[in-house]
């Protein structure tokens, strides 16, 4: 176990890694009807430019929390960084709709590694009973991107045009790595299970595993069409200015990353008075899932000011749930086993990263408005209650040793 002082470095590390993930992987919907009218591009195409980052992103996490068990998360995290931080660089160079195509890939390359390496961190340099706002602080940081992202962005696109944004988002990106290589870092150790952790099919053989994976994807789906969507969406069906957009979507991240916060604190409080892991994660998950179900059908009924209260109001609730999608895999897989499967997981949820801006593009292009995306979004939250509160079974650490030793070779 790292020291105190230095696992508060790691924590904020880690954290500040996944803010400028989000803001580097955001850049596209903030710019997006900047880009449309200059490569003249249609909303089909948008759509298929916001998943193409989940091409390289989903397909190679498990991979990457492969390495990251392996080698370490220290050269994994930094090596994917460097490769994110370029490709953003370059993305201010594309020139149409093939070439950014290839260069969101490149970015869902090197960002997979993040979350995978994160985990492996926090679980090895973080007491159980704190992972909870260590991974609301964690969560804070992923969240705040697109405020952050959006807002200094959209004024920045506004004035000076996307493509140097591109360019300078991306050149700032490579500082992080100043720090990160001056800092000490949990090495793998080997366990009972190898250095390696448990097998794939011991991973594979847990319910805790696939309710996760499902209730993540759940989450996600709804995550990914408001980070793709929501700046086009305020633009093109809000009638309101890039400025004003950006005000309003920074608005309701920010209160997105200050819910994950206060959730995660709250989370470790509960669990320090002696209630169960189980129930505090299942209760704030699947309140969370019901809460944006209600929501989504505001979004999609209500008029100009009902909408934006209901997305405000999603952004408070959901924000409360995203501490659990890592802390839970964290406590359950430990140290030995965090980096794969949060790798397995984390790549299960971000399929919705594959599917939802692609589908709304298509819903949005052949409707001609959100609504049937509002009422997707619903309904894929009910799946979530059902992966959290009803598949997953009790939030508590596996003995991976035991558990090998089940596994018919």
């Amino acid at each position: 176990m790292a020291d105190t002082r230095n696992s508060a470095r790691l924590v904020m590390l880690v954290s500040t890694a996944v803010f400028i993930n989000y803001v580097d992987r955001g850049n596209l919907s903030t710019g997006a009807t900047l880009i449309q009218e200059q490569l003249s591009l249609n909303e089909a195409q948008l759509g298929i430019l916001f998943s193409a980052f989940y091409y390289g992103y989903v397909p190679i996490m498990p991979l990457m929390g492969v390495l990251a068990e392996r080698f370490g998360a220290k050269p994994v995290f930094a090596a994917g960084l460097a490769l994110w931080s370029v490709a953003t660089m370059l993305t201010g160079f594309a020139g149409g709709f093939v070439s950014l195509l290839l260069l969101r890939v490149l970015l869902g390359v090197g960002e997979s590694g993040a979350f995978p390496c994160a985990s492996k961190v926090l679980a090895a340099a973080v007491q159980p009973s704190r992972l909870g706002v260590a991974n609301g602080v964690l969560s804070f940081g992923y969240l705040i991107g697109p405020a952050v992202g959006t807002f200094l962005g959209g004024l920045l696109m506004a004035r000076i045009g996307w493509r140097p944004v591109f360019f300078l988002f991306g050149l700032a990106s490579l500082f992080w790595l100043i720090p990160w290589l001056r800092t000490e870092v949990p090495k793998p150790v080997k366990s009972a299970v190898g250095l390696a952790g448990p097998s794939l099919k011991t991973l594979l053989r847990e319910r805790a595993l696939w309710g996760a994976s499902i209730g993540h994807f759940a989450s996600n789906y709804g995550y990914y069409f408001i980070v793709s969507w929501l700046p086009f969406y305020l633009v093109k069906a809000r009638g309101y200015s890039l400025d004003t957009m950006s005000l309003l979507a920074s608005m309701a991240y920010l209160l997105n990353a200050g819910s994950a916060f206060g959730m995660g604190a709250l989370a470790d409080r509960w669990l320090r008075r002696g209630i169960s892991a189980t129930t505090v994660y299942k209760s704030i998950m699947g309140i969370s899932h019901a809460g944006a179900v209600v929501c989504m059908i505001g979004m999609m009924t209500l008029g100009e000011t009902g909408s934006i209260v209901s997305l405000f109001a999603f952004e408070i609730i959901a924000g409360a749930s995203y501490p659990g999608l890592f802390a839970i895999p964290q406590i359950i897989a430990g140290p030995e086993a965090a980096g794969r499967w949060v790798g397995l997981q984390n790549a299960a949820g971000n399929v919705a990263g594959l599917i939802a801006p692609t589908v709304t593009g298509f819903l949005v292009y052949s409707t001609g408005h959100f609504g049937l995306a509002f009422g997707l979004v619903a309904a894929l939250n009910v799946l979530g209650c059902i992966g959290w509160v009803w598949v997953l079974p009790a939030v508590a650490a596996i003995d991976w040793n035991q558990r090998q030793q089940r596994v018919p070779a």
